[in-house]
């Protein structure tokens, strides 16, 4: 891809994105959605594999159905209510509807379907894109909408950290895996959104940093399968050692960063009487921290058959810019003692 269209591509991403975030009117805040849909099309495609196609065709047939049913809910509360004002939802009908467009553009479950089988046809960079930057846009609606009956919320959350732990049992495929954990911290952020907004935008920005770390470390080694994770030691002896502890910490374990949002958000629940909900979803994170150990163990504590052969790779010069990778693991792995500074930062 001609460097003038990839950066042409990513200007439009970060536009529509931003087009959102500073809307008011729903048709604006649709247009932005439609802008980034449309920027990371051409992205997914650049590979000209038949599986990069499939996924494209089949991210975009879904996309265009939540579009559709966004732009149907934004013009059924304009016709009820008489503004277009993204604050101005409160018929239950309109509501629904926009939360389960919403659902669908962001990947929770049931409506989740889309999102392992886009991933697994898509490289680690778009991948990352995918399950990081495009969640920002529907996230920011859904934020802004307070339903009256928080049941829609919790139903699709617990839904959502059910299957993101189920699904990734029997995977082998690492983008698969990452796919079905995003649902789960998605799944998280979305239980809490009726109880306490700030909680949840801690969840996100936690999600974000381990996510992106997680990426970036794979990207590194090259790997899109676990089995080829055993011979990472080859290539860079320190990720064998850091990319456990942010798996660990995307699994929610003491002392890590990734258990902080999971201790508040049982503790929140906890205090609005909900703790059957609360005692689901802890067990349901069980299952997510299942292929989170399954992956640290093929990492730290298995072998290849043989010794890659000729010069090891962590001998040679580093060709990728291994700053971000840094800063987003230290985080990810030591910000648990900062957790009072943190709470005053997103308690506003």
């Amino acid at each position: 891809m001609a460097p003038f269209v990839y950066s042409t591509l990513i200007i439009s991403l970060g536009l529509g994105t931003a087009m959102t975030f500073a809307s008011t009117h729903w048709y604006l805040a649709w247009m932005g959605i439609e802008i980034n849909t449309l920027a990371i099309i051409p992205l997914m495609t650049q590979n000209h594999n038949p599986r990069a196609i499939e996924a494209t065709t089949k991210y975009f047939f879904a996309q265009a159905t939540a579009s559709a049913t966004l732009l149907f809910a934004a013009v059924s509360n304009a016709f009820l209510t008489g503004g277009w004002d993204i604050l101005q939802i409160n018929h239950p009908l309109t509501s629904t509807l926009t939360t389960l467009a919403l659902a669908m553009k962001i990947g929770l479950a049931p409506l989740h379907s889309w999102m392992p089988e886009v991933m697994q046809g898509l490289s680690l960079l778009t991948g990352l894109i995918l399950s990081t930057w495009q969640k920002l846009a529907p996230f920011c609606l859904i934020y802004q909408i307070q339903p009256d009956n928080p049941n829609v919320f919790i139903t699709l959350g617990l839904l959502s950290v059910i299957v993101g732990g189920w699904g990734g049992f029997n995977q082998v495929q690492l983008r698969k895996i990452l796919a079905y954990s995003s649902i789960a911290h998605l799944g998280w952020m979305i239980l809490i959104l009726p109880f306490s907004p700030p909680l949840t935008l801690l969840t996100l920005f936690t999600y974000l940093m381990m996510t992106f770390s997680l990426f970036s470390s794979f990207m590194l080694v090259r790997t899109t399968h676990i089995n080829s994770l055993s011979i990472s030691w080859a290539k860079i002896p320190t990720l064998t050692a850091s990319v456990p502890l942010i798996l660990l910490s995307l699994g929610g374990l003491p002392p890590l960063t990734g258990f902080l949002p999971k201790w508040l958000i049982l503790q929140e629940l906890t205090k609005q009487d909900l703790a059957p909900i609360a005692t689901l979803a802890a067990l349901s994170s069980l299952f997510s921290l299942y292929f989170y150990l399954r992956l640290s163990y093929t990492m730290t504590l298995t072998m290849p058959p043989n010794n890659p052969a000729g010069t090891l790779p962590w001998r040679l010069n580093p060709q990728h810019n291994t700053l971000p990778l840094a800063l987003t693991t230290t985080t990810t792995i030591f910000l648990l003692p900062a957790t009072p500074t943190i709470l005053a930062l997103f308690t506003f």
